[in-house]
């Protein structure tokens, strides 16, 4: 099953990014790595900028491009859980590099992180 982001790829880049591109999915994955499982309203006091809306559609999306594994417990209250995929874990040391530099040019630039990540 080819999806619209794998069709409209002209590159190895560009798929890429359109799988993990965005304001919150490099986010998610590296908070789902640090605490293996979240449920949606852990993520959601994670992420205090991001609408109920766009994290629902953001996580429908990793769930889509499988880099997230949403499980569902058929209880009262219902119960969904988040955690990577194998697929999902292998973006990990990608995500830490990024962090690494991020932190870098903050502290080059004088730039106080609002959240710890």
């Amino acid at each position: 099953m080819v999806n619209k982001k794998q069709e409209g790829a002209i590159c190895a880049v560009d798929y890429s990014f359109k799988r993990i591109g965005g304001k919150y999915k490099g986010r998610i994955l590296w908070y789902l790595h640090n605490h293996k499982i979240l449920r949606y309203g852990e993520l959601r006091k994670t992420l205090p900028d991001i609408t109920p809306k766009m994290l629902t559609q953001t996580l429908r999306e990793l769930e889509e491009d499988q880099l997230v594994y949403r499980e569902v417990y058929h209880e009262v209250p219902p119960k969904v859980e988040y955690s990577l995929t194998s697929i999902g874990t292998e973006l990990i040391p990608f995500i830490q590099y990024l962090e690494k530099w991020g932190t870098k040019q903050m502290e080059k630039e004088n730039i106080k992180m609002k959240i710890e990540c």
